[in-house]
Parts: structure tokens; C-alpha cells; sequence
């Protein structure tokens, strides 16, 4: 039986004292939900601009990915949440471009695309991941 670990790095925000930024047992990571944070400084980021939060929110998870020792085409799951419904299309073209630009291996992750109410008032998306790392 594998161990769970926590994984870290300071090339995503600091996890608040609750949770790790990301956790993976076996072959399976698991991200925490990301937001459009600077790891530098822990602020938030590009206030107002959906498309720019979401492309800094998914290199905070892809910087989580590469620390757990996986590759963003390890990831078969994201999950975007979103605070405004009319934010859908630019979240989904800036969402596309990075993903696209990530993945190499032609096969995009599944997705799942939540409308709520976010911890922070800065926050229009928070994004989290699942990945099964081929080792």
C-alpha cells in the first residue's frame, strides 16, 4: 500500500493551514481548488478579468501537477467553478488556450464547470484537478 504525501511547492500560493495544495497516493494526485493567486506575494490577482485569473489559477494547478511528479497530461479531471454564469465564454477560451497549449498527448481532461459563490469577493474562478500519473 503507497503512502499519501503532501505535495508542496513555492511555485503555487501557500495552501491555508487546513489543507495541502495538493495530495498524492499512488498514482493518483489530487489539487486543491486554485485561485488566481501570485505565489510571490499571495494577492490576488488581475481583478475583474476572468480570462486572466483563469490562465494564472491553472498555472498555480499545473505548478502542483509538475511538483507531484506528473505532467498536465496526467490530468484526466478539472473542476472550474465560476461566480458569474456570463463569464462562461471567456473563462472557456482562455480555459481552452492553456489547455490546449499543456496538454501534448491529444487527449484533453474531462471537465466539470460549477456556478457558486467563491471564499473570496476578488475571486470570479477557483479551479482544482485530478491526475493519475503514468510512471
Amino acid at each position: 500500500m503507497s503512502d499519501k504525501i503532501a505535495v508542496r511547492t513555492s511555485e503555487a500560493p501557500a495552501p491555508a493551514h487546513t489543507f495541502s495544495q495538493g495530495v498524492r497516493k499512488g498514482p493518483f494526485v489530487q489539487v486543491s481548488g486554485q485561485g488566481p493567486v501570485d505565489p510571490e506575494t499571495n494577492e490576488y490577482l488581475h481583478q475583474g478579468d476572468v480570462a486572466a485569473q483563469t490562465t494564472r489559477t491553472l498555472m498555480n494547478v499545473r505548478a502542483i501537477i509538475d511538483a507531484a511528479g506528473a505532467t498536465f497530461d496526467d490530468v484526466v479531471m478539472l473542476r472550474v467553478y465560476l461566480t458569474e454564469r456570463e463569464h462562461f465564454a471567456t473563462m472557456n477560451e482562455a480555459y481552452g488556450e492553456f489547455v490546449t497549449e499543456h496538454t501534448t498527448d491529444g487527449v484533453l481532461p474531462a471537465r466539470t464547470t460549477v456556478f457558486t459563490g467563491l471564499p473570496r469577493a476578488e475571486m470570479l474562478v477557483e479551479i482544482d484537478a485530478i491526475a493519475v500519473v503514468s510512471d
